[in-house]
């Protein structure tokens, strides 16, 4: 095995571990416990909307328990040094000074100084945001954007590794705010957990008291190091030049849509492919594929478009997709995957072409 390919194998396996551990309370939702770790990898931000206890707040709490703040760790066990979590409430009362955090005197220093709200954590559980006013939920645009709070004069950095868990529930909408789409257009992934399979629930039923204790099952299985590393790794997956030129296709389709009245930005491409690197990674890949458009199509764009009509909002994404997923599967892309290439040595797009024409 090349040291290319073990280094793969290697974070892989790590991604998988952190799944695995997730596993333990949340059961029988691998695939959208993997959609929000890609989410994690691109650096990006999150928005579940979900019934009440679909385990969203356990989901956040598992990821959070199952990193170390150190480079070093004793798989299996816990320590004081997890990534930072915390959970907010939102409500119609909520200020934005109950999230960035106020001045207060201090007695010993005879000064204000600035009391960190709890944004400056990793992961945030932003729980029912469309609960609070718009100048509320506008206070977290520019650290989900820019990673930084601004107070007065004074610019704070947020945490290297800051990650939004945001959620909304879809039933009884009297007295919220819907999200506005500058607003929606801030998380990468806008998902659902969903309800689980009928044996996976009976499962659930006869160990509920197990399952449900976050700190007794979920450890630490990765550190800061490996989180960041494997974010680098993302970043570096190999995208074809044809799969380039199919998120450019579906991009500008949802602009000339007949029954979508607002299209995906460019922005909105750039998001597309951040997600598909680390889906792939999240895979055990180094290059993305014509499935990983098609399984990552709907969290990543869906929410950032305005439909006509109802039916429109069910099947017009969906079209545009297959189209593009069809034109990819007959050109045979696998045959050029077989032998991915990783980044600083990936071949030229005139290389990649030639290939694929022959």
């Amino acid at each position: 095995m090349t040291d290319t390919a073990a280094t793969s194998t290697q974070q892989n396996d790590k991604v998988s571990l952190l799944i695995d551990n997730i596993e333990k309370v949340i059961r029988g939702k691998r695939k959208e416990i993997a959609l929000v770790i890609a989410a994690f990898l691109a650096k990006g931000h999150v928005l579940l909307e979900d019934n009440p206890g679909s385990g969203k707040t356990m989901l956040a709490k598992a990821l959070a328990l199952s990193i170390s703040r150190n480079n070093d760790i004793e798989h299996g066990h816990h320590s004081e040094s997890n990534l930072g979590f915390k959970r907010v409430q939102f409500t119609p009362d909520l200020l934005p000074m109950d999230l960035i955090g106020s001045h207060i005197f201090d007695d010993a220093k005879k000064d204000f100084i600035f009391k960190k709200g709890p944004l400056f954590t990793n992961i945030l559980l932003a729980d029912e945001i469309n609960r609070a006013s718009p100048k509320v939920q506008s206070a977290l645009l520019e650290c989900m954007a820019e990673n930084q709070i601004s107070v007065g004069d004074r610019t704070h950095l947020l945490e290297k590794l800051f990650f939004t868990i945001a959620t909304q529930n879809p039933i009884e909408s009297e007295g919220t705010y819907p999200l506005p789409h500058a607003q929606l257009d801030r998380f990468f992934l806008k998902m659902s957990l969903g309800y689980v399979s009928e044996e996976v629930e009976l499962e659930i039923y006869k160990n509920y008291k197990a399952i449900n204790n976050v700190h007794d099952n979920v450890t630490e299985v990765l550190s800061f190091h490996d989180i960041v590393a494997l974010q680098q790794e993302a970043d570096e997956v190999y995208v074809h030049e044809e799969i380039l030129i199919a998120v450019k296709n579906i991009i500008r389709e949802t602009r000339k849509h007949p029954f979508i009245q607002v299209g995906a930005s460019t922005r909105s491409g750039i998001i597309f492919l951040k997600c598909l690197k680390a889906y792939a990674r999240v895979n055990g890949r180094n290059y993305v594929t014509e499935e990983d458009i098609a399984d990552l199509s709907e969290p990543v764009l869906h929410h950032r478009l305005i439909f006509k009509n109802k039916d429109a909002k069910q099947n017009a994404l969906k079209e545009i997709v297959k189209k593009e997923t069809e034109r990819l599967a007959k050109l045979k892309l696998v045959n050029l995957y077989a032998a991915p290439v990783v980044s600083g040595q990936a071949s030229t797009q005139a290389e990649d072409q030639q290939t694929l024409n022959s």
